[in-house]
């Protein structure tokens, strides 16, 4: 292996040199030992002590300058101790690719040369042909002036007709690509939640409804749409084994319609969809959602308070995650125990979380219950194509099955439903649905609505299904308005 000269061999050869020239200009001048030394010593002491100083302070002048020059090559060094092929000069491109460095050393040096360098920034550069094997430690003018063409990019990546360094990054969808010390670029592998091939898939396919790509979820993974964009946790086993509600229905004198929409049954009662953003706390916002349209049913319109779902994520802390996930029992728990403000914030005590009970999991008796007393919650589970959705009636499809597992992911969410309805196929059979709200703002879905295939159990959504009722008294009314008019002074 090739090794630098070290600074202290150059050290030691110029203090030999001083010491041989000091020993041949004392004999010449007879002051060193010899027949003439006596004599010439009693007339010149003063001469010899002058010269001898100046040699001392020669020598100590020399010594500092070979110290300073040592302490130099040593940065120098610090930054490669050999010629490194592994790990290039120019990692993140040539820097000053004008400057002038084998020219100002002379020339350049055939084959391997280790000592054929120039000082480049805070280390050394090349001027032998061996540097130009690979991605290079080159000086910046080595291929000019040694080879006469243009330097090679080196570490850069192309991408839209522009070249990248290396290191230098975008954002590819979820995915951070980097520029590579190859020239190329390293992506990272995430699933996203916006997948264009998984939306035109939705599109070309008979599925029965359509599919969207939301720039307010570009960007995310899937890992981080089912982590911030959800947040209702499974009920527990015990939860889970609650005695359903057994509603006595005559099918004889009790016939249900074949759509129904509570916003129409109780215009102005019904409240819009809201938007949980990325905070994982659907089960404080479609709780919240239910409870406040359910007063507004039961109070026939006299109390509309839209319940705040932010109450209940920031003071709702027993066994809750906040935006980090909840459940639905502890949300009512809390409201029949505690009570919630309004999002116009003044502490309201909702009377509709007196009672919360499990419904049947028979889609009538849902609907039954749905048509009586307005919206219910319901758990589903949101698969990596519902976040597309933008139209139609919902069904978990396939298109990514035959993807790797990080394209299909579940998580639990729980959303309103406030309706139902059917649809006529062109061979004659018809397509249930639910009518549900979700919390996704407006922009998505319809209009923040979604529909849902009705009496299959699509994505659990009929499984587990909480109902909610109060007593609401004329002492309810009374103080809300009164609330009211004072917020309003």
């Amino acid at each position: 292996m090739r090794r630098y000269p070290t600074c202290g061999s150059h050290r030691e050869t110029s203090v030999r040199e001083g010491e041989g020239a000091s020993t041949e200009q004392e004999a010449a001048e007879g002051t060193g030992p010899g027949p003439l030394s006596d004599i010439k010593n009693n007339n010149l002491d003063f001469s010899f002590n002058s010269r001898f100083i100046m040699k001392l302070i020669l020598l100590t002048v020399s010594a500092l300058l070979l110290l300073v020059g040592e302490g130099t090559a040593d940065r120098i060094l610090s930054g490669r101790t050999k010629r490194e092929l592994a790990s290039p000069l120019h990692v993140g491109g040539i820097k000053d690719r004008s400057g002038s460095y084998c020219e100002r050393r002379g020339g350049c040096c055939p084959g391997r040369d280790d000592l054929c360098t120039v000082p480049y920034l805070d280390t050394i550069c090349y001027c032998d042909l061996f540097c130009n094997r690979t991605v290079s430690d080159c000086c910046p003018d080595f291929w000019g002036h040694c080879l006469g063409v243009e330097p090679p990019f080196i570490g850069s990546c192309e991408r839209n007709g522009n070249r990248f360094l290396t290191g230098q990054t975008y954002k590819e969808n979820c995915n951070l690509c980097t520029c590579g010390t190859t020239g190329r670029w390293e992506c990272e592998q995430n699933a996203c939640l916006m997948e264009s091939e998984m939306i035109n898939a939705v599109n070309r396919g008979n599925y029965g409804w359509q599919a969207s790509n939301y720039s307010q979820l570009y960007g995310m993974s899937l890992d981080e749409g089912i982590r911030y964009r959800l947040g209702t946790q499974r009920p527990s086993r015990t939860i889970m084994n609650m005695n359903e509600i057994q509603m006595n229905m005559d099918p004889q004198s009790e016939s249900l319609p074949l759509y129904f929409s509570s916003a129409e049954k109780w215009p102005g009662k019904i409240h819009e969809p809201l938007d949980q953003g990325n905070c994982a706390a659907s089960w404080a916002f479609s709780t919240a959602a239910v409870a406040s349209d359910r007063i507004s049913i039961q109070s026939m319109g006299h109390m509309t308070p839209q319940l705040s779902p932010q109450n209940l994520i920031s003071c709702d802390t027993r066994n809750q995650g906040g935006c980090a996930g909840g459940r639905i029992d502890g949300a009512w728990w809390y409201l029949r125990r505690r009570g919630v403000v309004t999002e116009e914030c003044y502490p309201y005590r909702s009377p509709a979380a007196d009672a919360q009970q499990r419904l049947s999991s028979s889609d009538k008796e849902i609907m039954k219950e749905i048509m009586d007393n307005g919206p219910v919650q319901a758990i589903m589970e949101v698969h990596e194509d519902f976040f597309v959705y933008k139209s139609g009636i919902y069904k978990h499809t396939d298109v990514s099955f035959t993807k790797p597992p990080q394209y299909r992911k579940h998580g639990t969410h729980s959303v309103r439903i406030t309706g139902w309805g059917e649809e006529r196929n062109f061979d004659g059979t018809s397509r249930k649905y639910w009518i549900a709200a979700n919390s996704w703002g407006k922009n998505w879905g319809e209009s923040g609505y979604f529909r849902i295939a009705r009496g299959e159990n699509e994505c659990e959504i009929e499984a587990f299904v909480i109902g909610a009722w109060g007593r609401i008294t004329m002492e309810d009314m009374k103080n809300h308005q009164h609330h009211h008019r004072r917020r309003h002074i």
